[in-house]
């Protein structure tokens, strides 16, 4: 997989009305992230929006279908699929079709844990025994 730097900032001009966009270079590739979530993959200079059920029906009905990858013992998809070229001349519906691959990044997404020192369980309040008498030593009563 390769990406050329190009493909990259053309990226960054379409998509930029979106939000806070953020592409980060990773596995010879590269996720697209807006407003901290990743949006969209970009693979051998080919973008892949984030879709779900209800979503991935729009890539079918175009003939496209998922980012899928070599796994150890198969092949595996994933729910980042094909954007059609097409958009490319079409910014406004590009724009369209990556607002709702947000709504789909965003209701996926997992809460992020609050940053800082990881939180611990509350301490337990310890409750003092009374003591012992020693061995041998008289009870005052």
């Amino acid at each position: 997989m390769t990406i050329s730097a190009s493909y990259l900032e053309m990226l960054r001009d379409l998509l930029a009305p979106i939000g806070d966009l953020r592409i980060k270079k990773m596995f010879g590739g590269a996720s697209v992230y807006v407003d901290d979530v990743i949006v969209a993959l970009v693979a051998d200079d080919t973008l892949y929006f984030k879709a779900d059920a209800r979503t991935q029906k729009r890539y079918e009905a175009e003939g496209l279908g998922p980012f899928t990858y070599e796994g150890k013992t198969r092949p595996v998809s994933m729910s980042y699929w094909r954007v059609p070229e097409r958009l490319f001349d079409e910014p406004d519906e590009l724009l369209e079709w990556a607002s709702e691959a947000l709504n789909v990044a965003r209701a996926c997404a997992k809460p992020k844990p609050a940053k800082g020192r990881p939180s611990r369980p509350a301490p337990t309040k310890k409750v003092p025994r009374k003591a012992k008498a020693p061995s041998g030593a008289k009870s005052s009563n």
